[in-house]
């Protein structure tokens, strides 16, 4: 008789998964490396993934649980003005990216490492990590995209493209800085986004 999984299993496998994916890279993490780890037996981690890319797409799922999480408070702090929301989007990763343990956007870091995945899965299929990295891009991409339109710029798809940059560079940047000077990175991008949507504002 086959056992009862302990509650739990599924989560502690995928928090031991997120944890390795995001700390040394998804290509470098196996899946004996996850068993021994997360102290579970290879039948047991097959059963709730089985496959590696099903866990990897776990692990973004994950990690745009919590990135929206935080948008959504970052926003919401705001108020309702539009170029306030904005400037409050940029200002959380500004943030994030100065937190001592940050090593990069989850996604941005993902399709870095499988520039070539293609699969983005289907509507009625499994997630795929690819996927799930191009939706939550993509997902945030329009919502500058709203809060632009929202604020009436002149030009707004320049606009997004223009603040979509900042915020890539914030990622981009906390790959090789120091952390203090990614705070002062952060500062400055805020800074530099509160003047392109004056610019284009008035």
């Amino acid at each position: 008789m086959a056992r009862t999984p302990a509650p739990g299993t599924r989560d502690r496998i995928l928090t031991t998964a997120t944890r390795l994916f995001y700390e040394h890279g998804v290509r470098a993490v196996g899946m004996n490396q996850v068993i021994n780890e997360a102290g579970t037996g290879k039948n047991l981690l097959y059963s709730h993934f089985p496959t590696k890319s099903d866990l990897v797409a776990a692990y973004l799922e994950r990690a745009r649980d919590i990135r929206s999480g935080f948008a959504r408070a970052a926003r919401a702090a705001a108020g309702d003005d539009p170029r306030a929301q904005l400037l409050a989007l940029v200002e959380d990763v500004a943030t994030t990216t100065a937190h001592p343990r940050f090593r990069g956007c989850a996604f941005r870091n993902y399709l870095a490492e499988f520039p070539d995945d293609a699969d983005l899965g289907d509507a009625d299929g499994p997630p795929t990590p690819a996927g799930v990295a191009h939706t939550v891009l993509a997902a945030s991409h329009r919502e500058l995209a709203e809060l632009v339109e929202a604020l009436g710029a002149a030009d707004p798809e320049q606009l997004v493209e223009e603040l979509w940059l900042v915020v890539d560079g914030l990622y981009l940047q906390a790959a090789y800085r120091d952390r203090l000077d990614r705070g002062a990175a952060g500062r400055t991008a805020v800074e530099l986004a509160a003047r392109i949507v004056d610019a284009h504002a008035t």
